[in-house]
């Protein structure tokens, strides 16, 4: 048995190998600011533009649209104010079950923009928001709307189908913006094709560095920067940027788009086993979609009891790594906000296993017997 074993791959990833290679040659050679005009800093700009071409292509956007950030929390506020700002958005249309990102930034918008109408959609009990919910919402009211809605959940790992809320979105003249943060790289994503207005993404998810993120703008939407000061990033983004930083954001999503169907292929079936290994557990259930849902992400359900509330401590204490809902929210004792909008049952304990393409059946195998002592 490992030391350690890995179950978090939903909060953050570890960085690739080739990825850290990659960004260590950059920081030792490559160190120009970019918006020097001389051989060094010609260098950093091209190594930008380079990796910007990257995602541009993988996301069948223009280079144009294409903003690097410090990460998707930046791009979503980025989004939010200048949408009510510059595009004069009247109601911003999400869920129940959005990242905190989301919710916590809308509660504080409602404060600052009192006229600003915010609608936070039910969902169903697998975190989905209908077709048909969100037709009748947008069609309630002519405002000038926003709709902002995760393509996976990180907690439960619940997909949204992009291009048909896409088409929703289009035929109601409403803007689109999806927090991608968990499906970057991870499944094929095309803009035009889905009708997105805005996407958000961060490095670290997708085994590339933290403090790096993107900010895919389309081309139609003119916005202005939420920092001001430089010329950096069209004048969308002040500050020198992080050249490494994002050149490792962009080998990642190399390696992702090219290794895709092998990667999901191996959650696929690691995902598959676990369900299997864990069902052998007295009444287990997992929490979220079975049809359209993540590979990577599986919420399980454990029946209340004494030792319930201290699977988790005990799970650490056995080398395990995992979370109790979301990272952002893992050492709160009551349900999520998550899970509370699909309706679990708040007496029973949710822990999120989330995996890597090479995370091992053993690594499995020792959890399930772990588990059986600690439940017994």
């Amino acid at each position: 048995m490992k030391n350690k074993i890995y179950l978090d791959y939903a909060a953050t990833t570890p960085i690739h190998p080739d990825v850290a290679d990659y960004m260590y040659e950059i920081l030792k050679d490559d160190f120009g600011n970019p918006s020097s005009i001389h051989h060094f800093g010609r260098k950093a700009k091209m190594i930008v533009e380079k990796s910007r071409k990257t995602i541009a292509n993988y996301l069948s956007a223009s280079i144009g649209e294409i903003f690097f950030t410090s990460g998707a929390t930046e791009s979503c506020h980025t989004i939010f104010y200048s949408c009510i700002e510059d595009l004069k958005v009247e109601r911003i249309i999400s869920s129940q079950a959005e990242h905190h990102c989301t919710t916590h930034t809308l509660e504080e918008i409602q404060k600052r923009f009192p006229s600003l109408e915010v609608i936070l959609l039910a969902t169903d009990d697998c975190g989905r928001i209908s077709d048909e919910l969100l037709k009748s919402t947008l069609a309630k009211s002519t405002k000038k709307s926003l709709v902002s809605l995760m393509h996976g959940n990180n907690e439960i790992g619940t997909m949204h189908d992009l291009k048909s809320m896409g088409q929703i979105c289009l035929e109601h003249n409403a803007y689109f913006m999806v927090d991608a943060a968990q499906t970057f790289g991870k499944y094929p994503i095309d803009v035009n094709e889905c009708n997105i207005s805005f996407l958000t993404a961060s490095a670290h998810k997708l085994f590339g560095p933290k403090g790096t993120g993107l900010l895919y703008i389309n081309g139609n939407n003119i916005i202005k920067p939420l920092f001001l000061g430089g010329s950096q990033e069209r004048n969308m983004r002040s500050g020198t940027e992080n050249v490494h930083g994002i050149a490792g954001f962009a080998k990642a999503t190399e390696l992702a788009i090219a290794e895709m169907d092998k990667r999901n292929q191996a959650l696929s079936q690691i995902k598959n086993y676990t369900k299997e290994k864990l069902s052998s557990l007295k009444d287990i259930s997992f929490n979220g979609c079975t049809e359209y849902a993540m590979n990577h992400v599986l919420s399980v359900s454990f029946p209340p009891s004494e030792k319930s509330d201290l699977i988790m401590f005990n799970l650490d204490i056995a080398g395990i790594c995992a979370s109790s809902g979301s990272a952002c929210s893992s050492g709160v004792e009551h349900d999520s906000h998550v899970l509370q909008a699909i309706g679990h049952d708040p007496n029973r304990k949710t822990i999120r296993f989330s995996f890597s393409h090479e995370t091992e059946t053993s690594d499995i195998d020792y959890l399930v017997d772990t588990l059986k002592i600690i439940c017994a």
